[in-house]
């Protein structure tokens, strides 16, 4: 019995202790890409059909159901998704657009995990370049709290949006 008490005491410690974490979270990856100007950058962001050409999460699933709606490019442009476990379901919507500046979306997670967030873009002029700054962040429910205590959401998450900044210069380099 002392012996179950001390295991249920551990635990409600350990629940206590992810209770206490953040409420939010905040994931941010930079790159300067040389030799463009920041409407090109803006471009391959402010319209989701050009994602296909740069998004790290394109070629997860070869069956990706895609569908895009409202507008073509800037405000109230929406781009919706579904796909196998590792890409899941969602939907993004264009809520600002500055073109050559800012952007930003909301994020909405339905599958594999519900989540609602919001991403930003910041476009700049920086020397012979630009300067990309890409961010997601939201809340951070008990849940989520729970799950980075295991994982960490900020080297996952951040690796792909590396891997998307990579692939943004590369596309404008073509």
């Amino acid at each position: 019995m002392t012996w179950l008490l001390i295991v249920l005491a551990l635990v409600a410690i350990f629940l206590a202790w992810v209770a206490m974490k953040p409420n939010s979270f905040r994931i941010e990856r930079s790159s300067t890409i040389e030799g463009h100007s920041p409407a090109e950058v803006f471009a391959l962001l402010d319209d989701f059909r050009a994602w296909q050409k740069w998004s790290p999460w394109e070629g997860i699933d070869p069956d990706l159901k895609r569908e895009y709606s409202g507008q073509d490019s800037g405000v109230g442009a929406v781009y919706a998704w579904r796909g196998n476990k590792k890409v899941g379901s969602g939907r993004m919507e264009i809520t600002d657009s500055v073109p050559g500046e800012f952007l930003r979306l909301k994020l909405d997670f339905i599958a594999p995990m519900k989540a609602n967030n919001l991403t930003d873009f910041n476009v700049s002029a920086q020397g012979s370049g630009t300067r990309l700054i890409w961010s997601m962040y939201g809340p951070s429910p008990f849940m989520s709290k729970l799950f980075g205590t295991f994982m960490n959401f900020d080297r996952i998450v951040g690796k792909d949006f590396e891997k998307g900044l990579a692939a943004i210069e590369a596309e404008l380099n073509r």
